[in-house]
């Protein structure tokens, strides 16, 4: 018996489609396996987070004697609230206070810069454009830790330690930040935009207030938020800058209390006071990421859209 030529071609069609069966198959697959890996990464992130607001709803007694993942005997967040508002005379609000400081300046100081450099580097050609770019690259690979020391060495001999300049200055300088704004820059301003505005008659800091600042603006949130949390976290420059506990960021002041309560003064306050501090510094950085994507989701919208 003889197929018929519409038997032929949906034999045909079946045997076409198997490849593609088998390639989505393969694609579903590792779809599954990338599911599987963000929940695992999620997870990572959400569960010190978790911890640490179910350690602050706790006493002493039942962070030592419950289960870390879940609340306690009782409910003693309001508790910790106050016992951290109050002791020492509520200098955390200061600390507090002192953190917002430094991370708001430096970060947007950092970012200015960072962003007029990339810009600089990505759209102007000069003499030494590479070596710059060659020593800012260096830069990024040098650890922290190995120029705490020339950098204390340096505002102590300008007497600028213990102060507010001895921690915003060293957070103005972000060797990554202008090598993100450089690769950035490089793309997504247009060079006919900024001879457009030559022809027109506007000056090199017109354009770059007006063109660049306006492309660039995620660029410069993400640098934003790199030097906010890096100076909102930062806590060995602070340790060796400031003397004056009415100086100190939440960071050093949290592990003095964190010290007190190891060594044995005070244990039966301060470790859930601690903690409760340490929920409370985390909450700025939220709601700043949280208010500061908008940026992010307008920028990659204006990109799709040039595209």
């Amino acid at each position: 018996m003889t197929a018929t030529p519409l038997a032929t071609e949906a034999a045909r069609a079946v045997e076409v489609s198997r490849p593609k069966r088998r390639a989505l198959e393969r694609r579903h697959r590792r779809s599954n396996l990338l599911t599987v890996f963000v929940w695992i990464s999620v997870l990572y992130f959400i569960v010190p987070l978790l911890w640490l607001f179910l350690s602050s709803t706790k006493d002493n007694s039942d962070l030592f004697s419950t289960f870390g993942l879940w609340f306690g005997n009782s409910f003693q967040l309001f508790t910790n609230f106050g016992s951290l508002f109050t002791f020492q005379g509520g200098v955390f609000w200061q600390w507090m206070g002192n953190t917002v400081l430094y991370a708001v300046v430096s970060a947007v100081g950092a970012a200015a810069l960072a962003t007029a450099c990339g810009f600089a580097l990505a759209k102007y050609r000069f003499r030494g454009q590479s070596a710059v770019f060659a020593v800012i690259l260096g830069s990024i690979m040098v650890p922290l830790t190995a120029l705490a020391l020339p950098t204390y060495l340096l505002f102590a001999r300008a007497n600028l330690t213990d102060s507010v300049w001895a921690i915003i200055l060293p957070s103005l300088v972000s060797p990554f930040g202008v090598y993100l704004m450089r690769v950035y820059a490089a793309d997504a301003v247009d060079d006919s935009l900024l001879e457009a505005a030559r022809i027109d008659g506007a000056g090199e800091f017109r354009i770059f207030g007006t063109i660049g600042l306006r492309l660039l603006t995620p660029g410069l949130v993400t640098v934003l938020l790199f030097q906010l949390v890096a100076t909102w976290n930062n806590y060995f420059l602070p340790l060796i800058m400031l003397n004056t506990p009415s100086l100190f960021p939440v960071t050093v002041g949290l592990a003095s209390w964190q010290a007190t309560a190891s060594g044995g003064g005070g244990a039966q306050v301060l470790f859930s006071t601690v903690l409760t501090g340490s929920f409370v510094s985390v909450i700025p950085l939220v709601v700043s990421f949280l208010f500061l994507q908008r940026y992010w989701q307008s920028g990659l919208a204006t990109g799709g859209v040039k595209g």
